[in-house]
This record gives structure tokens, C-alpha cells and sequence, in this order.
């Protein structure tokens, strides 16, 4: 980074990123409880339908995971315009996304409800938990459309610099979640018990009413700044032209993650050789892999404040003042690392224990875990400044350079895995190649000027 300086005191840009991540930082470990909740719901009827949701919780957070750009875009649209002081516009541009969203969405469940079967029968299960996938898969897929539209609308209140209206709505959309899914899966008086089906419906009904009321507050302010609610087709195809490299951003990380799973896979069949059989590997790696995207949250919410702020000083022109705070932001992501970093290097090896009872996942995983701790403080600043880079709009590097890294990450980790062989390998490499090669190619664009393009 330069050593221009401007704008706030580090202590100002310390209470704003605070008051943006923290929020930030509950909604995301909220998110994840919607499925949490069903599987602890569905496990009580029994094991086949909790294989089931599982399979077909997979297909949805593949669909909805892709399409994480309906946030990340508003985030940024919406900030820099707000920024330029012009908050009509503001408005204007997050009323796109959100159509985007709502085209997106019914477009997914269109398509995804008649190929429900073949989509779950892709996995190769059994009828029995084939069916039950099926079941879940073709109701849940009616929640598509709402739960994009959240996605949408919470970019546009992050833009807006408020990551409090979505932490509300997230918490309550999860305790009307829990009530809903356990009354329509097991019934009660007259309400009948539907089983699997009735939890994809609970899901669907929470999640319809959170995108309502995100979407009430965002008209609000829409129709306050006199923002038109109708469809504007240039707007929205704008919004979708702006998302092509976002999504192939999440496209090249996705894959890196995939080419990880294998290598572990093809390390696994290596280290059975010497004793160690690939289940024991490709299971540590899952609990492992578990808590690295745990503590991913946290560093997370520190780039999504990084998307708002970014998008903001841009907006008003303050090129010195983003480059202070983009500093920041980077000191912020390095001491979360390290926190989370010592956390859990120390919990490591207490962690093994409260998950699993085979002794040989309960020893790799300790190796495992210390690698991921010593990478923390890489993530913390990858992290960071993914979303200093999200929040310019600086899409197009963002995708160019995760498919470079992907290029290099592959190979490398592939053949790591085929010729020494075993997961802590398998780990290293991902940590020095791939976090590794994610810090170089953003740090190098941090450094420059390209990405700080000003104005609305």
C-alpha cells in the first residue's frame, strides 16, 4: 500500500468499520442456522431423511451461493452513489438488483422443480433418501426467488451503511423458521404433519416474510428519494452485465474448493498405502473444512464493511481517504486472524473429541487445524481486501485473477497429492498456493491506482 494519507482519524475509521461489521458479523453465523435448524428438525424423523436434506441442501446453497453477487453488486452500486450524494440514484440502482433477483429467482425455481429428480439422483443414493431429497428439494425451491431477493435487498441497506435492518430481520426469520418447521414437520392440532416436506415449507414461509420486510424498508426509502419501483430493462440488464465477473470470481473459488476435496480424495488413496485409510482423510478434511468456513465468518463481516466504506469514499471522490481507510481495514484483517488464528490453534486439540470417536480423525485433525490457525492472518487481509475490491467494482480483476490462482492452485495441489500424498499436504498447499496466490494477486492490485475510480 502508498503511504498517502487522508481523510478520518485511524480512530474514526475504527467505529465505522465496528459498527458495520459487527452487525455484519451476526447475520452471516445467522444465515447458516435456516438449515441448521432443519437438520436438527429432520433428524428426528429419521436417518434417510436427514441423508435427504443434506443432498438437497447442497443443490440449494449451490444455487443460492452463486448467486451471492445480487449482494455484493448493490453493496457497491448503492454505496458509491451514495457517496456521490445522489441517493435517488442510490435507490434507483438497488431497485435493479432486486429485479434482478426476483428474474433470477423464478427462473431457478422454473427450471429446477421438474429436474428435482434427476438433480438429487445425481448423487447416487439410494431411493429411499432419493426421494426424500426429492421431496424437500422440489417444495424449497419455492424459496428461491425470496431468499435472492433478501440477498439483493440486504446489498442494497449494506450500501445504504445499515447492516442492522438484515441482522433484525435474519434473527427473526430464524426463530419463525424453528416454530413453523416443527409444528408443519410433526404437527399440531390442526395442522397435520407432513414430515420432510412440511420443513421446506416452514423454510419457505420464514423466508418469504424476511424478504417482505427487507423489501418494505428499501421501497421505503426508494419512494422517500423518489426512486421508481417499476422494472427499468436498461437498469436491470446493467445489473446483470456488472454481475458476469462477480460470478466468475465465486465460480473460480468454488472450484479451487472442489479441486481441494479431490486432491484430498486422490492424497487419501495415497496415505492408505501407509496405513491410513481415505475415509479417515476425506472425514478430518470435512470437520476441518467446517470450521475453516466458521471462522470465515468473522473475517468476512470485516469485508463486507470493507464493500460499503469502499464504495462510499469512491463515490464522493476521496481517493486519499480510501486509501486510509483500505489501510485500516487491512490492520483490522490481520489482528482477526490472529485472534482466530490463536483460537483455534488452541482449541485444536480439544476440538476432535466433540465431533468424532475414531481416534485417527481425532489425531490428523489436530496437524490439520494448526496449518489453518498459521494461515488466519492471510485470510483476514485476502478477505479484506476482496471486498475493498468488490466495493470499487473492480469485478473484471477480481474474476482474471481467481482464475489465475485457480490455474496455479491446481496442478500444483493435484500433484502434491499423487506423489507425497496425505491430507496435511494437501492443507499446506492450500494455504500456500491458494490463500497464498490470492494474497499476492490482490495485494499487488491493492498497491495500484487502477481499481480507485471515483464518482457515482
Amino acid at each position: 500500500m502508498s503511504s498517502e494519507s487522508g481523510g478520518p482519524a485511524p480512530r474514526s475509521h475504527d467505529r465505522e468499520i465496528l459498527r458495520l461489521a459487527f452487525p455484519a458479523f451476526l447475520t452471516l453465523v445467522a444465515e447458516p442456522l435456516y438449515l441448521l435448524a432443519d437438520a436438527a428438525i429432520v433428524g428426528n424423523l429419521g436417518t434417510a431423511e436427514l441423508a435427504g436434506l443434506g443432498l438437497a441442501g447442497v443443490v440449494l446453497q449451490t444455487a443460492v451461493g452463486l448467486c451471492v453477487f445480487l449482494a455484493y453488486g448493490t453493496t457497491a452500486t448503492v454505496a458509491r452513489r451514495l457517496g456521490a450524494g445522489e441517493l435517488g440514484r442510490a435507490m434507483a440502482g438497488g431497485i435493479d438488483g432486486i429485479w434482478l433477483a426476483v428474474g433470477l429467482g423464478v427462473l431457478l425455481t422454473t427450471v429446477g422443480v421438474p429436474l428435482a429428480g434427476p438433480l438429487i439422483g445425481v448423487f447416487g443414493a439410494d431411493a429411499e433418501v432419493t426421494g426424500f431429497g426429492v421431496d424437500y428439494l422440489v417444495v424449497a425451491l419455492f424459496g428461491v426467488t425470496p431468499l435472492l431477493v433478501m440477498l439483493a435487498a440486504t446489498g442494497v441497506l449494506r450500501g445504504l451503511q445499515d447492516t442492522t435492518t438484515p441482522l433484525v430481520v435474519a434473527v427473526l426469520g430464524n426463530v419463525l423458521n424453528v416454530v413453523l418447521n416443527v409444528v408443519l414437520v410433526y404437527g399440531a392440532g390442526p395442522v397435520p404433519a407432513l414430515g420432510i416436506a412440511g420443513s421446506a415449507l416452514g423454510s419457505v414461509v420464514a423466508q418469504l416474510l424476511s424478504a417482505v420486510v427487507l423489501l418494505a424498508v428499501v421501497v421505503r426509502g426508494a419512494r422517500r428519494h423518489g426512486a421508481s419501483l417499476r422494472p427499468r430493462p436498461t437498469g436491470v440488464r446493467a445489473a446483470a452485465r456488472a454481475s458476469v465477473p462477480l460470478v466468475v470470481r465465486t465460480l473460480t473459488l468454488r472450484a479451487s474448493l472442489l479441486v481441494t476435496t479431490y486432491a484430498v480424495a486422490v492424497g487419501g488413496t495415497v496415505g492408505a498405502a501407509g496405513g491410513r485409510s481415505q475415509q479417515v482423510d476425506l472425514a478430518t478434511h470435512q470437520l476441518a473444512m467446517t470450521w475453516w468456513n466458521f471462522l470465515a465468518l468473522a473475517l468476512d463481516a470485516v469485508a463486507i464493511a470493507a464493500q460499503a466504506i469502499t464504495g462510499r469514499y469512491l463515490g464522493a471522490g476521496d481517493v486519499a481517504g480510501t486509501r486510509a481507510v483500505t489501510r485500516r481495514m487491512v490492520t483490522w484483517g490481520i489482528w482477526s486472524g490472529v485472534v482466530t488464528g490463536v483460537m483455534l490453534a488452541a482449541a485444536a486439540p480439544v476440538l476432535g473429541p466433540l465431533f468424532t470417536a475414531d481416534p485417527e480423525v481425532r489425531s490428523l485433525l489436530v496437524p490439520v487445524l494448526l496449518v489453518a490457525a498459521l494461515a488466519q492472518p492471510v485470510a483476514g487481509v485476502v478477505f479484506v481486501l476482496d471486498g475493498v475490491l468488490i466495493g470499487a467494482g473492480d469485478g473484471s480483476y477480481l474474476a482474471r485473477s481467481g482464475l489465475l490462482v485457480l490455474l496455479l492452485h491446481a496442478p500444483v495441489t493435484l500433484a502434491l497429492a499423487a506423489t507425497v500424498g496425505g491430507l496435511v499436504t494437501v492443507w499446506v498447499a492450500f494455504v500456500v498456493v491458494f490463500m497464498g496466490g490470492r494474497l499476492v494477486v490482490l495485494l499487488h492490485r491493492a498497491r495500484g491506482t487502477a481499481w480507485m475510480v471515483t464518482g457515482a
